[in-house]
């Protein structure tokens, strides 16, 4: 695959509505693909997102979707095959992010950061599996180097995405040779957000690039993995400047 042979390409980025799933969404749409995203409670951004892509003159749904359910999910699954006839790329983006002292964590913060970040890829991943097979598709995981990189305060989160990272491995040997898997693990991603700004700077100096991450350097890693070889498989690539070095 090119990145011009995803001219006409079917997408699903889960959690697509917002952030960074928006910006994967975009990039894909600039790039050639129809695209439908999911959301759980963000339809008014799920509409503006609809409305960006529809702009950029491709094909767009949204689907309610919660990743955690096996039932909503069948349901997206269906919905995107029906609007698009197939699917050739997956993004599981959808994910929570959270911080709490480890000695505080409760069972249901555990259970909630896991069942979202790690079992809803696997769910989502699953459901696709036969329409991805029939057209050689990929999967693109969204890990962190959280997932890399242990953080004293995100303990549960970086150990969901860490399991996200060998679910990625698992996946690229069990689905082969029909299609590669893939994850995108993004340092600190600077959303501009006001109540981030001392801790935006404090990364970037940390940053060998000297700048912080921004949603657009995510959605092209995510573009490279859909539009390249499926020789590439079972890779996890940190976006980060060099941060976790």
């Amino acid at each position: 695959m090119t990145s011009q042979a995803l001219i006409g390409k079917a997408v699903l980025v889960t959690g697509g509505a917002r952030r960074i799933g928006r910006e994967i969404a975009l990039e894909l749409a600039a790039a050639g693909c129809d695209v439908a995203i999911t959301y759980r409670n963000s339809k008014a951004e799920a509409e503006e997102t609809l409305e960006l892509i529809h702009q950029l003159g491709r094909l767009a749904i949204a689907i309610e979707c919660d990743v955690r359910s096996e039932q909503s999910v069948r349901s997206a699954i269906a919905a995107s095959i029906n609007f698009h006839g197939h699917l050739d790329v997956l993004v599981n983006n959808a994910a929570i992010f959270e911080s709490a002292a480890l000695e505080q964590l409760s069972l249901e913060q555990w259970d909630a950061v896991f069942e979202t970040n790690t079992r809803g890829p696997f769910l989502v991943a699953r459901e696709a599996l036969p329409h991805l097979r029939a057209s050689r598709g990929r999967v693109i995981n969204i890990g962190s180097l959280g997932g890399l990189r242990p953080w004293a305060d995100h303990a549960h989160y970086c150990a969901s995405k860490a399991a996200l990272h060998m679910l990625t491995k698992a996946m690229a040997k069990a689905f082969a040779p029909d299609i590669a898997v893939n994850c995108v693990a993004p340092g600190w991603i600077d959303m501009d957000e006001a109540k981030a700004h001392a801790a935006a700077l404090r990364f970037a100096a940390k940053t060998p690039m000297q700048r912080n991450g921004t949603a657009k350097d995510v959605a092209q890693a995510v573009a490279f993995f859909a539009g390249t070889s499926n020789f590439i498989t079972g890779q996890v690539l940190a976006v980060d400047g060099g941060l976790g070095l």
